[in-house]
């Protein structure tokens, strides 16, 4: 775990998984989650690219004059830099945007070297991304009974604290991200996925308990702390915070009251999504993961690296090095496959979650840095494609007309509008609907392209009979 070594089986300490193929299951087990920590010397066939631990790209954007806000955690410095033009309403006719979205759940930098090293590739390719940080990984260990969670012990948390350095790494990525036009959503604080403490337990009031404790970590670090000798985060959380991704995408449907009413504009706390355009549930943006072709098989896996690895490894991070060359191309090819098949057809927005661990050597955060590139390379070609961060993405929903939204909703996974874009969106009056392309998902199941039936996990996450594996712990 972040700060600390984990203690389950097979190297996955307090994580689970649902939704695993015919008797992956059963072998994995279910438990809580987190992230894990650094695996130290690097195993043969991993990355050689983790960059310099814990330090920022030394091409940042430099932060502006500061306002200080309450003890000086945080501060107000302006308009975030490096923000994208102000978003327009589709014209009649206008081929959408491909949007693409990574994500990262937790967002701690343990030492490893992940986190500047995603900040750089972003940099150079002009990517946004959403870095969704655990409330905790700003709150020192020896401080931790002031963390109270809903339905569990003061103090308690099912990921481990940061060392002193590891939150001053974090503090130090945190601020780079968004001086360089990043979002920093939340992952909220203990990240509970089981037992009776579970999130998926906790009501709306509960929900509002751990955010507001979310908030607090990330707005009075200073205090918790002690030091003097770190800058202030340059943003005001109480007006960045506008979205989130629950602990093992679990609890969504009691924490979207609370979301709601404190004026949140998206959640991509959703299980088991498909690739098409999304909507809003309980007026709150519902961004979901999806289910991507996964190479090899004739069921999907979810976009998420841990779940590729649940369907790789099942029930190890370090397995044996002479997989990770085929194992880092599947993932890989899954990523991409997946923006190919929004991309050529639908167009429907592509979300990617991620996690900074070497697991299996580091094969997935090589595949989401192929990935990016292919797509960056795609962009460059002159095509419309956005890599945003969620809150960016919303920006441009929100000034969609409503009836062109709807239009878009009404393709499927993989299905081409008829007669062309131009055509299909043409001004009212003018009407088609789509068609559908050859191997592409129609049948409404995230687990299986081809149309199988679906059943619900033990919590709460649609899961394919075919074998997919859904995001139960990672996220």
């Amino acid at each position: 775990m972040h700060g600390k070594n984990g203690d389950g089986v097979g190297g996955f300490s307090r994580r689970g998984a649902l939704g695993l193929g015919l008797g992956a299951a059963a072998a994995l087990g279910t438990a809580g989650c987190g992230t894990m920590m650094g695996d130290g010397p690097k195993e043969a066939g991993g990355s050689g690219k983790p960059g310099p631990s814990g330090k920022p790209s030394p091409s940042g954007s430099k932060a502006p004059a500061a306002k200080l806000i309450g003890d000086g955690s945080t501060s107000y410095t302006g308009k975030q830099p490096h923000q994208p033009a102000k978003p327009v309403p589709l014209e009649a006719g206008q081929t959408p945007p491909q949007f693409v979205i990574f994500s990262w759940d937790g967002a701690g930098e343990v030492g490893n070297g992940l986190f500047p090293r995603f900040l750089e590739l972003a940099k150079t390719h002009g990517a946004h991304m959403t870095f969704f940080l655990s409330g905790l990984y700003l709150l020192p260990e020896s401080q931790k009974r002031k963390y109270l969670p809903p339905n569990n012990a003061p103090g308690a948390s099912d990921i481990g604290y940061l060392t002193d350095e590891h939150v001053r790494a974090t503090l130090t990525n945190v601020r780079q991200a968004w001086l360089d036009g990043h979002e920093i959503g939340t992952h909220f604080n203990g990240h509970f996925c089981s037992g009776n403490g579970t999130v998926g337990n906790w009501t709306p009031k509960q929900w509002a308990s751990e955010i507001e404790q979310a908030k607090k970590f990330v707005k009075e670090w200073r205090t918790n702390t002690g030091w003097k000798d770190e800058a202030p985060l340059p943003f005001d959380y109480e007006k960045e915070l506008v979205g989130a991704r629950t602990p093992c995408l679990l609890g969504q449907k009691n924490l979207l009251p609370t979301a709601r009413e404190l004026g949140w504009r998206y959640d991509a706390s959703s299980p088991g999504g498909r690739q098409v355009w999304p909507s809003k549930s309980e007026g709150v943006w519902d961004l979901p993961l999806q289910g991507i072709p996964f190479p090899g098989h004739k069921f999907e896996v979810l976009s998420m690296d841990y779940n590729i690895l649940a369907n790789q490894s099942v029930n190890s991070t370090k397995a044996p090095a002479y997989n990770y060359p085929g194992w880092r191309e599947q993932a890989t090819g899954a990523y991409i496959a997946g923006f190919q098949r929004a991309f050529e057809t639908n167009r429907a927005p592509f979300f990617i979650g991620n996690h900074f661990e070497h697991w299996n050597g580091g094969i997935y955060m090589d595949a989401v840095e192929n990935a990016l590139k292919h797509i960056a390379q795609e962009k460059e070609k002159g095509e419309d494609i956005r890599l945003v961060s969620f809150r960016q993405f919303v920006d441009w929903l929100d000034v969609q007309k409503p009836e062109v939204l709807e239009k878009l909703r009404t393709l499927d996974v993989g299905q081409q509008p008829e007669g062309g874009w131009k055509e299909f969106l043409a001004a009212p009056g003018k009407t088609s609907q789509g068609s559908s392309t050859g191997g592409s998902s129609t049948g409404g199941s995230t687990g299986e392209a081809t149309g199988g039936t679906t059943g619900s996990s033990t919590e709460g996450i649609t899961g394919s009979t075919g074998g997919a594996a859904e995001e139960t712990t990672g996220t």
